[in-house]
């Protein structure tokens, strides 16, 4: 499931690896892999969405989701969630340690047996990618 499909109404500008999304930080043997069944676990989809939004950027105070941080998100049959995912920088402090984060929220959230995340620089951040709340919350509009 990419984001645009989301419906907990994902306000940010989706980055399917057809438009870039697939450029990595470094491309390495262990690069996570976009799992080979996308068919949407509709009843995990909350949880995992839920779990994400618990993740927050720690200069930031917003979360990750509504950032917009989140390019892509697949939450398949066989419990496997793949999820793209940029920073606000390259150069940001915490781009070792907010990947984990994510994993570990995703890996408590009962019905997953894998989680795969990539971290893509490509197309990069924007404040346009975050959502209405999150703007609204941080005084931008």
């Amino acid at each position: 499931m990419s984001v645009e499909d989301d419906p907990f109404a994902f306000q940010n500008n989706p980055a399917p690896a057809s438009e870039g999304g697939g450029s990595t930080p470094s491309d390495g043997p262990h690069e996570p892999e976009r799992p080979s069944s996308t068919e949407t676990n509709e009843e995990l989809l909350p949880s995992v969405l839920e779990a994400l939004k618990t993740v927050r950027d720690p200069e930031i105070p917003v979360n990750l989701v509504d950032l917009g941080l989140i390019y892509e998100l697949i939450v398949n049959k066989d419990g496997i969630v793949y999820v793209e995912m940029t920073l606000t920088a390259p150069s940001c402090p915490v781009a070792g340690e907010l990947p984990g984060q994510v994993k570990e929220a995703i890996e408590a959230v009962e019905g997953v047996n894998d989680v795969r995340v990539k971290l893509v620089w490509s197309p990069p951040w924007d404040k346009d990618r975050m959502s209405e709340e999150a703007k609204l919350e941080l005084g931008l509009i």
